[in-house]
């Protein structure tokens, strides 16, 4: 067969498939290009929101196959750019739940689908540059967990900080408004921690996977205690106490490269605070997570968790993890009930539960905006395959969180004195 007739027959078979696969999703609001320029336009009176574009004959296989681990098919395609979306790449969202959630293939179905699938070319269009997280040793050892950690945070300084706020927070803002910019909203959350945790000068503060330490910086210049950051990344550590020695306070503040676990503080703290960190606690390790807070935490002490969750009747995507493979390995969202329940088995008290989706939803969308408008940077400082990586994962994190997939929780947990917790009766101070 000669190589125009390959591609003719390549394309037929393509068309086919996708007729089958994606026939039945409606309105049907995209459209593909294939690499021969050939279009399969949008449903009638339907305009396009996003043009799914295959690259070469064996795009289609690349995406779909193997069929049992789709998800992270579909994800590895797009890093490798077998296929490319041209449009608004958070609309294909709803697609991809067609396909992994909502559409069912029969026994006979799927080995026809199985068998045009194969008969297209198996070329590939590898790209060099970030690759799946290859851990070693026991999961959610100190050893292992090192190494998720320098996995995810420790690319250059400066790709980070083409996305994030000026303080480099990296996780989820709080709004007064959705026309907030993003340092503002930002700032806010920092401070809302601090009132929550009602900071007073002084205190000892502990602040567990600090992250850049845009909090114990803020608590130290603001509310005036001490405290202590401790973060699994060098560059983060470093980072961070460039700036608390810039904004001389060195003397009250510190951030260290250690595990929480093997925080040794004998006067122990009267605050502590973990804002996106227990996500990387394992789910049996959760116990042994609140009880080592606990014990860090003085009699009377206060604890605010911040994690990202997910709802206890999710419905499990088919198709293996994206998220587990090339962001965050061996992350594990659990039900907030989950959480609580650890915490309470721990001896804390819970005072108070707060949901912060729509305010995840909000930020996400202004790092996605940052890194797109500066690509070309974000490819030279890492390379594409990450670029892309950020990108699908920052417009699948928005869409979890828009659709209620995914949820973000700040619990305030108390350790009573003989049942005296010292808070006030009411928020009120808080919002004043």
């Amino acid at each position: 067969m000669s190589a125009t007739a390959q591609q003719e027959r390549a394309a037929a078979v393509t068309l086919s498939v996708l007729e089958d696969v994606f026939g039945g999703y409606r309105p049907r609001d995209f459209a593909v290009r294939l690499w021969d320029d050939t279009t399969w336009e949008p449903d009638a009176g339907q305009e396009a929101r996003f043009t799914l574009v295959l690259r070469h004959p064996g795009s289609l296989r690349a995406m779909f196959w193997p069929p049992d681990r789709l998800q992270l098919a579909l994800a590895e395609a797009y890093l490798h750019d077998d296929f490319d979306v041209e449009g608004d790449l958070g609309a294909v969202f709803p697609l991809v739940d067609h396909l992994l959630v909502e559409r069912t293939f029969g026994k006979a179905e799927q080995v026809r689908l199985a068998r045009r699938l194969r008969s297209l070319p198996a070329s590939r269009n590898p790209r060099a540059g970030r690759g799946p997280a290859r851990l070693a040793g026991a999961r959610h050892s100190l050893e292992r967990d090192l190494q998720a950690a320098v996995y995810h945070y420790d690319l250059p300084l400066e790709f980070y900080a083409l996305f994030l706020d000026r303080r480099m927070v990296y996780t989820c803002a709080y709004f007064g408004s959705e026309d907030d910019s993003l340092d503002t909203a930002q700032e806010r959350k920092l401070d809302y921690i601090c009132r929550k945790l009602r900071l007073q000068p002084g205190e000892r503060l502990l602040d567990v996977g600090c992250g850049f330490g845009g909090l114990v910086l803020h608590a130290a210049e603001r509310y005036g205690v001490e405290a202590l950051g401790v973060t699994l990344s060098r560059v983060q550590a470093d980072y961070a106490n460039a700036r608390i020695a810039e904004a001389g306070l060195a003397d009250r503040v510190r951030v260290e490269v250690r595990d929480y676990r093997e925080v040794d503080e004998p006067e122990g703290f009267d605050k502590l605070v973990s804002i996106g960190m227990f996500e990387h606690v394992a789910e049996t390790h959760l116990p042994a997570y609140f009880d080592t807070c606990w014990a860090l935490l003085r009699p009377g002490g206060v604890f605010l968790a911040h994690a990202i969750a997910e709802p206890l009747t999710i419905e499990r995507r088919r198709g293996g993890s994206f998220t587990m493979a090339y962001i965050f390995p061996d992350c594990e969202l659990v039900p907030i009930s989950t959480t609580l329940r650890a915490a309470e088995s721990a001896g804390f008290e819970v005072r108070d539960v707060e949901s912060l989706r729509e305010h995840y939803a909000l930020t996400v969308p202004h790092w996605r905006e940052r890194i797109e408008a500066r690509q070309e940077e974000a490819r030279r400082l890492t390379d594409d395959v990450t670029y892309r990586v950020w990108r699908l994962g920052m417009a699948g994190f928005t869409y979890g969180q828009e659709r209620g997939r995914l949820n973000v929780y700040q619990s305030l947990l108390a350790k009573c004195d003989r049942g005296r917790s010292g808070l006030p009766l009411t928020r009120a101070d808080w919002y004043a």
